[in-house]
Formats: C-alpha cells, sequence, structure tokens
C-alpha cells in the first residue's frame, strides 16, 4: 500500500492533477481507494454504470469494445474520467494486461473537493474538452476517408 506522500508524488504525474497545488493533493490523495487487479481481469464493462476515475499506480490496461483496442495505458495514466461528471454506462471495457494497482477515485468525493477548489475543477473541464477535440478530429477523418472511399468507388 502507497503512503499519502507517495500518492501524491503519482498525482503529480497525472495529467488533470499535475497544476494543482500540494496542499489539494493531499486531500486528493487521502480518499483514493487503492486497488489491485489480475492480468485478464476487466476493471470496468462496456454498458454498467459508472462513477469513478481509476489512476495506474503500476501496470498496464487495454480499453477496447468487443471488436477492436482503443488504447493502451500505463502509470499515471488514467481511465473512466467521464463519469466523474456524468455518471452513465461506461463507453468501453477496461482490462488489465498485467497485475496492476490502481487508484479509485469515487463521484462523491470528487464533487466534494470541486465544491472547495475549483483549481481541480478547471483542469477536468480542459482534459474533457480536449479529449472532445481528439475526438471530433478522429471522427471527422473517418468521415473524410469514407468519403475519398465512396467517390474513388472503392
Amino acid at each position: 500500500m502507497r503512503s499519502l506522500v507517495e500518492k501524491i508524488i503519482l498525482l503529480k504525474t497525472v495529467g488533470i492533477f499535475s497544476e494543482t497545488p500540494e496542499e489539494i493533493l493531499a486531500e486528493v490523495a487521502a480518499v483514493l481507494e487503492e486497488i489491485e487487479v489480475k492480468a485478464g481481469d476487466a476493471i470496468i464493462k462496456k454498458g454498467d454504470l459508472g462513477s469513478s476515475l481509476y489512476i495506474i499506480a503500476d501496470g498496464e490496461v487495454k480499453v477496447h469494445n468487443e471488436t477492436h483496442v482503443i488504447s493502451t495505458l500505463s502509470e499515471s495514466e488514467v481511465f473512466g474520467e467521464f463519469s466523474l461528471l456524468d455518471p452513465g454506462p461506461r463507453v468501453a471495457t477496461v482490462t488489465a494486461l498485467e497485475d496492476t494497482r490502481l487508484f479509485r477515485l469515487d463521484q462523491e468525493a470528487f464533487l466534494e473537493l470541486l465544491d472547495d477548489h475549483s483549481t481541480i475543477a478547471r483542469k477536468i473541464i480542459q482534459v474533457l474538452v480536449r479529449y472532445l477535440r481528439n475526438a471530433h478530429s478522429q471522427y471527422n477523418s473517418h468521415v473524410h476517408q469514407d468519403s475519398s472511399i465512396n467517390a474513388s468507388g472503392k
């Protein structure tokens, strides 16, 4: 189990918390729940309701749907960030590729932190907007590819 100081050091390397003052990181670290998963275990499943963000402390996971691997993530990366603001169905499955240690931040604790610290709210919004921009760009790229293929008849 990691100490509070070790959790703070990890949080400093996580994009959404990288510019957060240490005293606030200490509050975040205090509410993180440490979880260990074995290689091959599903951490979240597409369609399940979720209300937690996960931070990878050690290990590697894949984000995937039924047919495609969307991405692989490793130490200091996060997944499940949408559910902190909207606890709707998960949009993908996340499976451990190797034994992995995670820290879970639940929505209730996160919202309490937001009430007290607007810095975290601004950073989360920036990360989510960046994600939406990337998704929009990928969508436009696929649409352009599809229309090029249709125009060429292939």
